[in-house]
């Protein structure tokens, strides 16, 4: 009697772990789906002295992202910090300089900003081996995951007071991982700032170095704080050093 018991109790326990795996049966399924982005994205640009439209010669491009503080619908609030006000202030650059606004409460959209390349491309007369990339605060953040998630694009990057993605490039995508390991890049930082702690830049330097990146370097300034772009902008070296850069695999502004 006792071995039947057992029998049957055994029997309850599976049917009722049977019944237990049945009700947390793994499925799968797939859902198909599309996005889509729009919008209107003002941008301020300039021509440098001598550029003629008519003209073969082909000129840098540097794209440049602005901060937080410079978000709206007020588009010469770009021309607040970086190399336009350098320009106001005087000096003459060799670049076609394309400076878009983000909207307000906005972050920078990758997709929009290479829109805005292509379409700058396209409608100036770019040397496409000479495309540098420069921002600064939110900016700087900006430069660091277009620069990092699309580095052939770039012949060298600039980002100020921001902070990488780490991901970007511990995972980056096999067609984009040589790019990635010779895109140059100069970061700056103020060693007391209160807003992006500058580790942001120490650490993504680091890991960009650690990855094989061939020309990375990172300048802190002892006592600046948050502002690490008025010197950076207003150092003729930081021209000259993207000047001498170019980008071999450069691809066309349609890609």
């Amino acid at each position: 009697m006792k071995s039947i018991l057992l029998v049957f109790a055994s029997l309850i326990l599976a049917a009722k772990l049977s019944a237990q795996q049945g009700i947390h049966e793994m499925k799968s399924d797939s859902l198909p789906w599309t996005a889509s982005h729009s919008g209107d994205m003002k941008f301020e640009y300039y021509l440098p002295k001598g550029y003629d439209a008519k003209d073969a010669k082909r000129w840098p491009l540097m794209l440049f992202l602005h901060g937080a503080g410079e978000r709206g619908d007020n588009v010469q609030q770009v021309e607040v910090h970086g190399p336009l006000k350098y320009i106001k202030a005087g000096h003459d650059l060799p670049f076609i300089i394309v400076a878009p606004q983000c909207a307000t409460d906005h972050l920078w959209n990758s997709d929009s900003l290479l829109l805005l390349l292509a379409h700058a491309e396209k409608t100036f007369n770019v040397d496409e081996k000479r495309v540098y990339l420069a921002g600064l605060s939110m900016g700087g953040y900006g430069t660091w995951k277009l620069g990092l998630c699309y580095p052939e694009k770039f012949a060298a990057i600039v980002p100020i007071s921001g902070g990488g993605d780490l991901l970007d490039i511990i995972l980056v995508t096999p067609e984009h991982a040589a790019a990635l390991k010779t895109l140059p890049v100069w970061a700056f930082h103020g060693a007391k700032d209160p807003v992006v702690p500058v580790d942001e830049s120490e650490r993504t330097v680091a890991c960009l170095k650690k990855f094989g990146g061939q020309e990375v370097k990172l300048t802190i300034y002892p006592e600046a704080m948050h502002d690490a772009w008025t010197e950076t902008f207003n150092n003729p070296e930081l021209y000259s050093w993207l000047l001498a850069h170019e980008r071999t695999n450069a691809v066309s502004g349609n890609r």
